[in-house]
Protein backbone atom coordinates (compact mmCIF):
# COMPACT_ATOMS: atom_id res chain seq x y z
CA UNK A 1 0.00 0.00 0.00
CA UNK A 2 1.84 3.73 -1.46
CA UNK A 3 0.96 5.96 1.59
CA UNK A 4 2.06 9.44 0.97
CA UNK A 5 1.47 12.66 2.72
CA UNK A 6 0.82 16.61 1.41
CA UNK A 7 1.96 18.46 3.86
CA UNK A 8 1.05 22.25 3.89
CA UNK A 9 -0.09 25.32 5.92
CA UNK A 10 -3.28 25.67 4.18
CA UNK A 11 -4.09 29.34 5.01
CA UNK A 12 -6.50 29.17 3.46
CA UNK A 13 -6.50 26.09 0.88
CA UNK A 14 -7.20 27.29 -2.67
CA UNK A 15 -8.00 25.75 -5.82
CA UNK A 16 -4.43 24.99 -6.77
CA UNK A 17 -4.41 23.49 -3.06
CA UNK A 18 -7.55 21.14 -4.34
CA UNK A 19 -6.23 20.45 -7.62
CA UNK A 20 -3.18 18.44 -6.46
CA UNK A 21 -5.09 16.75 -3.66
CA UNK A 22 -7.46 15.51 -6.17
CA UNK A 23 -4.28 14.39 -8.41
CA UNK A 24 -2.34 13.20 -6.01
CA UNK A 25 -5.26 10.68 -4.52
CA UNK A 26 -5.06 9.68 -7.70
CA UNK A 27 -1.61 8.20 -7.49
CA UNK A 28 -1.50 6.37 -4.16
CA UNK A 29 -3.81 4.37 -1.76
CA UNK A 30 -3.83 6.53 0.90
CA UNK A 31 -3.58 10.88 0.76
CA UNK A 32 -2.99 12.42 4.30
CA UNK A 33 -2.99 16.00 4.07
CA UNK A 34 -0.98 16.87 6.69
CA UNK A 35 -1.88 20.78 8.19
CA UNK A 36 1.05 22.36 9.77
CA UNK A 37 0.45 24.04 12.82
CA UNK A 38 3.57 26.35 12.75
CA UNK A 39 3.87 28.36 15.93
CA UNK A 40 5.95 31.10 14.19
CA UNK A 41 3.44 32.13 11.99
CA UNK A 42 0.47 33.95 12.43
CA UNK A 43 -2.44 32.26 10.72
CA UNK A 44 -5.63 33.62 9.63
CA UNK A 45 -7.68 30.47 10.24
CA UNK A 46 -6.49 28.24 13.52
CA UNK A 47 -4.79 24.89 13.14
CA UNK A 48 -8.40 23.18 13.66
CA UNK A 49 -10.44 25.32 11.37
CA UNK A 50 -8.19 24.64 8.46
CA UNK A 51 -8.31 20.77 9.10
CA UNK A 52 -12.08 21.34 8.98
CA UNK A 53 -12.48 23.13 5.91
CA UNK A 54 -10.23 20.24 4.32
CA UNK A 55 -12.40 17.85 5.58
CA UNK A 56 -15.37 19.41 3.62
CA UNK A 57 -13.89 19.74 0.90
CA UNK A 58 -12.05 16.58 0.22
CA UNK A 59 -15.32 14.00 1.96
CA UNK A 60 -15.71 13.18 -1.77
CA UNK A 61 -12.17 11.52 -1.96
CA UNK A 62 -12.29 8.14 -0.61
CA UNK A 63 -8.74 7.56 0.51
CA UNK A 64 -7.84 11.26 2.04
CA UNK A 65 -7.67 12.01 4.86
CA UNK A 66 -6.77 15.16 6.83
CA UNK A 67 -4.50 15.59 10.18
CA UNK A 68 -2.67 18.40 11.80
CA UNK A 69 1.31 18.12 13.01
CA UNK A 70 3.44 20.36 14.08
CA UNK A 71 7.37 19.51 13.60
CA UNK A 72 9.54 18.40 10.51
CA UNK A 73 7.87 17.47 8.04
CA UNK A 74 10.07 14.20 7.73
CA UNK A 75 9.02 13.23 10.85
CA UNK A 76 4.90 13.43 10.09
CA UNK A 77 5.78 11.39 6.82
CA UNK A 78 7.80 8.64 9.23
CA UNK A 79 5.25 8.44 11.97
CA UNK A 80 2.99 7.79 9.36
CA UNK A 81 4.99 5.40 7.63
CA UNK A 82 4.39 7.26 4.41
CA UNK A 83 6.41 6.34 1.43
CA UNK A 84 5.93 9.92 -0.59
CA UNK A 85 5.36 13.43 0.49
CA UNK A 86 3.61 15.51 -1.91
CA UNK A 87 4.84 18.64 -3.03
CA UNK A 88 2.98 21.36 -5.10
CA UNK A 89 5.35 23.68 -7.83
CA UNK A 90 3.90 26.95 -9.22
CA UNK A 91 7.29 28.27 -10.36
CA UNK A 92 11.33 27.47 -10.88
CA UNK A 93 11.68 29.83 -7.83
CA UNK A 94 9.76 27.17 -5.69
CA UNK A 95 11.91 24.22 -7.01
CA UNK A 96 15.21 26.39 -5.60
CA UNK A 97 13.56 25.82 -1.96
CA UNK A 98 11.67 22.53 -2.09
CA UNK A 99 14.61 20.26 -3.76
CA UNK A 100 16.79 21.55 -1.01
CA UNK A 101 13.99 20.48 1.58
CA UNK A 102 13.86 17.28 -0.43
CA UNK A 103 17.18 16.28 -0.05
CA UNK A 104 17.32 16.78 3.44
CA UNK A 105 14.30 14.60 4.38
CA UNK A 106 15.80 12.01 2.22
CA UNK A 107 19.06 12.29 4.71
CA UNK A 108 16.94 12.01 7.63
CA UNK A 109 14.42 9.48 6.06
CA UNK A 110 15.96 7.43 3.63
CA UNK A 111 12.90 5.48 2.76
CA UNK A 112 10.80 8.48 1.70
CA UNK A 113 10.39 9.74 -1.96
CA UNK A 114 9.38 13.35 -2.62
CA UNK A 115 7.24 13.68 -5.66
CA UNK A 116 6.73 16.90 -6.88
CA UNK A 117 3.52 18.29 -8.86
CA UNK A 118 3.00 20.74 -11.27
CA UNK A 119 0.29 22.93 -10.62
CA UNK A 120 -2.48 23.23 -13.81
CA UNK A 121 -1.49 25.88 -15.39
CA UNK A 122 -4.91 28.05 -14.07
CA UNK A 123 -3.61 27.80 -10.99
CA UNK A 124 0.51 28.56 -11.43
CA UNK A 125 -0.37 32.03 -10.06
CA UNK A 126 -2.30 30.94 -6.88
CA UNK A 127 -1.09 31.03 -3.19
CA UNK A 128 -2.96 31.60 0.18
CA UNK A 129 -0.79 35.06 0.17
CA UNK A 130 -2.40 35.76 -3.00
CA UNK A 131 -5.99 35.19 -1.71
CA UNK A 132 -5.59 36.70 1.50
CA UNK A 133 -4.04 39.81 0.46
CA UNK A 134 -7.25 40.11 -2.59
CA UNK A 135 -9.83 39.09 0.72
CA UNK A 136 -8.13 41.64 2.87
CA UNK A 137 -9.13 44.55 0.34
CA UNK A 138 -12.56 42.92 -0.09
CA UNK A 139 -11.33 42.00 -3.67
CA UNK A 140 -13.05 39.14 -5.27
CA UNK A 141 -11.53 35.75 -4.10
CA UNK A 142 -13.95 33.30 -5.85
CA UNK A 143 -11.43 32.29 -8.45
CA UNK A 144 -8.53 31.73 -6.00
CA UNK A 145 -10.48 29.89 -3.10
CA UNK A 146 -14.23 27.22 -2.86
CA UNK A 147 -17.07 29.04 -2.32
CA UNK A 148 -18.30 27.65 0.49
CA UNK A 149 -14.80 29.39 2.66
CA UNK A 150 -15.29 32.65 1.78
CA UNK A 151 -18.18 33.37 3.92
CA UNK A 152 -15.40 32.35 6.21
CA UNK A 153 -12.25 34.30 5.36
CA UNK A 154 -14.57 37.36 4.60
CA UNK A 155 -15.59 37.20 8.04
CA UNK A 156 -12.05 36.91 9.65
CA UNK A 157 -11.33 40.24 7.55
CA UNK A 158 -14.38 41.67 9.19
CA UNK A 159 -13.22 40.41 12.96
CA UNK A 160 -9.66 41.88 12.38
CA UNK A 161 -11.03 45.47 11.85
CA UNK A 162 -13.18 45.62 15.30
Amino acid sequence: MKRAIYPGSFDPITFGHLDIIKRASGLCDELIIGVLNNKQKNPLFSTTERVNMIRELTENLGNVSVESFEGLTVDFARAKNAQVIIRGLRAVTDFENEIQLAQSNKVQYPEIETLFMTTSLQYSYLSSTVAKEFASYGGDISLFVPSEIIPLIERKFQDKEK
